[in-house]
């Protein structure tokens, strides 16, 4: 669903972004919109009520595909806390895996340190 609301939102960003460029400046800089007299519907100011009318349809399928994108965000799993992975004990205190209260002997960083020590034969220490 993310996948297929990003993909519209592309096609609209890119649309957007060529009917703006496409619409006649006040100075005619990057306007495309060729002179032509008449009142046909390719004159300037059919040309211009036209581009006009599809940026502003553009624009509101750009404001509602943001949307859609930020409440799918919101919807997704978000990560969970590491402090929510650490059980706590009835006194309140944080708990190790065996049960053991956290603190000076007991604490997180020893039980990681326990867990990070190789489990095989070791070898003496030089004296």
């Amino acid at each position: 669903m993310e996948t297929v609301v990003i993909v519209i939102h592309l096609m609209v960003v890119l649309a957007l972004v060529l009917v703006v460029l496409l619409q006649r400046s006040e100075g005619g800089a990057l306007g495309i919109g060729g002179g032509g007299g008449g009142g046909g519907l390719m004159s300037s100011r059919g040309t211009a009520n036209i581009l006009t009318r599809a940026t502003a349809v553009l624009a509101v399928a750009f404001f509602a595909t943001s949307l859609a994108l930020s409440l799918i965000a919101q919807n997704e799993d978000s990560p969970a806390s590491i402090l929510d992975a650490v059980p706590a004990t009835t006194d309140g205190a944080p708990a190790t895996d065996d049960g053991a209260p956290a603190g000076g002997s007991g604490g997180i960083l020893d039980s990681l340190r326990q867990q990070s020590e190789p489990s095989g034969p070791q070898v003496p220490a030089a004296q």
